[in-house]
């Protein structure tokens, strides 16, 4: 199906992004370092690290775009906690009660998405985002705000989310949730995370999730299940995608051989038995829509019950323009629906 006319103004914005960064990462390597200031007094701010630039640049992104093609959530209780992580920094949770929520209320914990290297929770649109889909549920949903890439690498974030779910159980009856009645959701980089957690759970005889819903996850950083297709018919070059999808393993794993360990690539687990039902939501002209794809099928061969639908016409970052594009807002039907049976 031809792209959506939505996305055709953003595609140009996002080749040129990928074409700068290709370049300026090349010349990088042979640009000598910057020369340190020759006082602490000559200079008066510390400068920005492109690091840091970035995740500013991001930030600023999403805020855009939530205002021009999202929709704001709605008013509802919220409250934080700080969760423990033994050998590893704290994670902090953000609980979403809405209105409609049952006493003793199905839960859900989401992880969301941003390359394992941007994003969080203080990000306008996942607040957005929880605040509509727990009111439209009657679902409490519980984000995580996991720590980013390279600062911490795997698998920091994957013990981070894991003891936020121990936490979660542990302390059920004192926030009203029903612990027979706890899902998981992650988009993208958090699709991993939370197919990772459900390994981990049955690993480590953790109680497992009711239901996972995995929206564009990346199931594979080995690239193995990357469909190049879907960049070809965006017009981006081969090695520009595949270079930015190999970026993004390197600064989570740091030892890029570490992608074929079952944690960090769930696609790679030994077996996949055992682990909760999964509804996983792909989109036509996303490079990962083949990791979503089979990793149902490999949740379907070991005797999971399993659903893949691919939205056509749409990209990885649909979810985000529910003010602007039907097939965002029949997605999130979708999501809000699977919610509805956790």
């Amino acid at each position: 199906m031809p792209l959506d006319p939505f996305f055709r103004e953003r595609l140009r914005t996002h080749r040129r992004y990928l074409v700068k960064k290709a370049w300026t990462e090349l010349t990088a390597r042979f640009r000598p370092p910057p020369a340190a200031p020759a006082s602490a007094s000559a200079t008066k701010a510390k400068p920005l690290t492109p690091r840091e630039r970035h995740r500013r640049a991001a930030l600023n992104w999403d805020r855009m775009e939530l205002r021009t093609a999202g929709i704001p959530g709605p008013q509802m209780e919220t409250t934080e906690h700080t969760v423990p992580v033994d050998g590893y920094p704290d994670v902090r949770i953000r609980i979403y009660r809405p209105a409609s929520a049952p006493t003793p209320a199905p839960a859900c914990l989401v992880i969301g998405g941003g390359a394992f290297r941007i994003g969080g929770i203080d990000y306008p649109t996942a607040d957005a985002s929880c605040r509509r889909r727990a009111d439209r549920s009657g679902v409490v949903l519980v984000a995580v705000g996991y720590s980013l890439a390279p600062e911490h690498r795997y698998p920091t974030q994957v013990e981070q989310v894991h003891a936020a779910w121990v936490w979660l159980h542990a302390h059920a009856a004192e926030l009203g949730l029903d612990p027979d009645r706890i899902g998981l959701n992650g988009a993208s980089a958090g699709g991993c995370l939370a197919a990772s957690l459900t390994l981990m759970n049955r690993d480590r005889g953790t109680r497992q999730a009711t239901l996972q819903i995995l929206e564009v996850p990346v199931t594979d950083l080995t690239g193995r299940w990357i469909d190049l297709r879907a960049t070809y018919a965006l017009g981006v070059p081969a090695f520009i995608a595949l270079r930015e999808l190999r970026s993004v393993a390197r600064t989570y794993l740091g030892d890029r051989s570490r992608a074929h360990e079952q944690y960090a690539s769930p696609m790679r687990a030994a077996s996949h038995a055992g682990l909760p039902p999964a509804v996983i939501l792909t989109a036509e002209y996303d490079p990962l829509r083949r990791d979503g794809a089979t990793y149902a099928a490999k949740l379907r061969d070991a005797g999971v019950d399993a659903s893949a639908t691919r939205y056509l016409g749409v990209t990885h970052d649909t979810p985000l323009y529910v003010g602007a594009l039907p097939a965002a807002r029949r997605w999130e039907d979708d999501v809000v629906a699977a919610l509805r049976r956790i």
